[in-house]
């Protein structure tokens, strides 16, 4: 078995026995970055561990016939204004990105090969890549970008640069989506409890009072 089957039963098995939360996100979600700052504290002081998993909304809208909020008619200018409101009320800075939304396949390729190969490393690499888009600006689409986020934390960019391309790793990320599907993730950020789930990151107090009393 490889390394990287290995850790995903672990990571099952951990998820099954409700000691872990399950983490869903695309990199170019605003709501999944504003997630991505806060959800491993919030694991941390009831004793949980964070299992992030970055899929691609594209291929859940296409399910669910739904589109970017950006692009719907009067909602899309509430939820550019709704980003930012959200972003302060966190305490959390934010920009909104020239250009949006964006394929995030190269970030997130390059975070599930992290987990292989810098697995301590790879929750940061996440929350720098997030701010990478949503505080400076930059198009994590470009895997120039990536990689040189990569390389600001002491990370083989050209390493990195090669095994996105590979295969397997696009295979992983594909299969993380289509296992998201199957388990009812419709949006992100897309927590999940044992068998309960929660959408958004306006949800965190309803995870975090789940997590305190055992469910309600």
């Amino acid at each position: 078995m490889k390394r990287g089957e290995l850790k995903k039963m672990l990571s099952d098995a951990d998820a099954a026995n409700n000691s872990a939360i399950e983490f869903w996100f695309d990199f170019s979600s605003p709501y999944s970055y504003l997630a991505a700052e806060k959800i491993d504290a919030l694991a941390a002081s009831y004793q949980r561990s964070v299992h992030w998993r970055p899929i691609l909304l594209g291929a859940i809208f296409q399910i669910t016939n739904a589109v970017p909020l950006v692009q719907l008619p009067l909602k899309g200018d509430y939820s550019v204004r709704d980003f930012a409101r959200s972003a302060r009320f966190l305490g959390l800075p934010f920009t909104m990105p020239s250009q949006f939304p964006l394929p995030t396949q190269q970030a997130a390729r390059a975070y599930y090969w992290l987990c292989d190969h810098e697995m301590a490393k790879a929750h940061d690499f996440a929350r720098a890549i997030f701010r990478a888009l949503f505080v400076h600006d930059r198009d994590i689409s470009d895997l120039a970008v990536v990689c040189d986020v990569a390389a600001s934390m002491g990370l083989d960019p050209d390493a990195l640069s090669l095994a996105v391309a590979r295969p397997e790793v696009k295979a992983q990320l594909k299969s993380e989506t289509d296992a998201a599907i199957l388990k009812g993730v419709f949006g992100a950020p897309f927590f999940m409890v044992g068998d309960e789930s929660f959408w958004g990151v306006d949800r965190l107090p309803q995870l975090e009072q789940w997590l305190a009393t055992g469910g309600f």
